[in-house]
C-alpha cells in the first residue's frame, strides 16, 4: 500500500512562522485568532499543512471565527529535517510541542491518516487539553500493519540490513523512503493491540473506497476507544484522500455537526 501525499490547496499567504525545537530544528506553523476550542491540524505521512482538506479547514474556521491552528511535523514541508529521520514518537512531540508553547486552552484536533494515530497519542498524553477528536481515515499503527506485515520476506531483509527501502507512490512520481527506525521505533507507540485510554468525544469519517487504509480499522478503533462518545461515518464511495469538493463539504459538515454535540456549534 501507498500513502497518499495530501494534494496542495490554494496557495498559502508568504511566510508562516517556526517554532524552536531541540537540535536547532524549526516547525513551521500558520495560526489564526478565533473562538475556543480550537482547531489544531495533524497531517497525513509525507503532506504538509499547505493540503487541500487542511486549507480547507482554516477557510472553514475563518468562516466561522474558529482558532486554527495547522503545521508541519519534522521532515514535512516548510519544516527542518530529512523526512526519512523521522518517526512516530518524534511527530508525536511535535504535536505536543505545538499544543504547550502554541495553542490555548481546550483544542480539537483534527488528524488525517497518520495524523489520526498522533493525535490519539496527543490525547494519552494531554488528555486536559484535548476537548476532542476528529479524524479522517485514521492510521493507527500504520508503520506495522500497513507496512511491514505487508513486505515481502526480501524486502524486510533489505530493510534491516540496508536500514532504509524506498516504497513507489501512486500519488507522485517519486519513491518516498521508509526506514529501519520508523519500523522498530513505531513499535513503541501501538494501539491497536489493547484498549485506548481516550475518553473524549470521537468523530470518526472514513471512505470505504479507500486504498491505503481499510475502513474496518476505524471500525477496530471504535471498538477499542474507551470514551462511550464515540461514532463514525462511512462513506461508500470515499478515497483515502477525501478530498475532492463534495468531501470536504462532507467533512465540514461532519465537524459543525461535532461542534455542535459537543456545545460549541459553529
Amino acid at each position: 500500500m501507498t500513502f497518499a501525499r495530501e494534494s496542495a490547496g490554494p496557495a498559502a499567504p508568504l511566510g508562516p512562522a517556526f517554532l524552536g525545537r531541540p537540535g536547532g530544528h524549526r516547525l513551521a506553523y500558520r495560526r489564526r485568532a478565533g473562538s475556543g476550542p480550537g482547531l489544531v491540524w495533524l497531517g497525513g505521512f509525507n503532506s504538509d499543512m499547505n493540503g487541500t482538506k487542511a486549507t480547507a479547514l482554516e477557510g472553514w474556521a475563518q468562516e466561522w471565527g474558529r482558532a486554527c491552528l495547522r503545521f508541519d511535523y519534522f521532515g514535512h514541508g516548510a519544516s527542518s529535517g530529512e523526512f526519512a529521520a523521522g518517526t512516530i514518537g518524534r511527530w508525536r512531540d511535535d504535536a505536543l510541542a505545538v499544543l504547550d508553547e502554541l495553542a490555548r486552552g481546550p483544542q480539537i484536533l483534527v488528524g488525517s491518516s497518520l495524523g489520526g494515530w498522533i493525535a490519539l497519542l496527543a490525547a494519552l498524553a494531554r488528555p486536559e487539553r484535548v476537548a476532542g477528536l476528529f479524524l479522517v481515515a485514521p492510521a493507527p499503527d500504520f508503520t506495522e500493519d500497513l507496512i511491514w506485515e505487508t513486505l515481502s520476506q526480501s524486502r524486510r531483509e533489505a530493510l534491516l540490513r540496508e536500514g532504509r527501502i524506498e516504497r513507489p507512490s501512486q500519488y507522485g512520481e517519486a519513491p518516498y523512503p521508509i526506514s529501519r527506525e520508523l519500523i522498530e521505533e513505531g513499535r513503541r507507540h501501538l494501539l491497536l493491540r489493547e484498549p485506548i485510554a481516550v475518553r473524549c468525544p470521537v468523530e470518526i469519517v472514513h471512505g470505504m473506497a479507500d486504498p491505503d487504509v481499510p475502513w474496518r480499522r476505524s471500525l477496530a478503533l471504535v471498538e477499542r476507544l474507551a470514551g462511550a462518545e464515540v461514532s463514525a461515518t462511512f462513506l461508500k464511495a470515499g478515497d483515502h484522500r477525501l478530498s475532492a469538493p463534495a468531501d470536504l463539504d462532507r467533512l465540514k459538515t461532519a465537524l459543525g455537526g461535532f461542534l455542535g454535540r459537543l456545545g460549541s456549534a459553529p
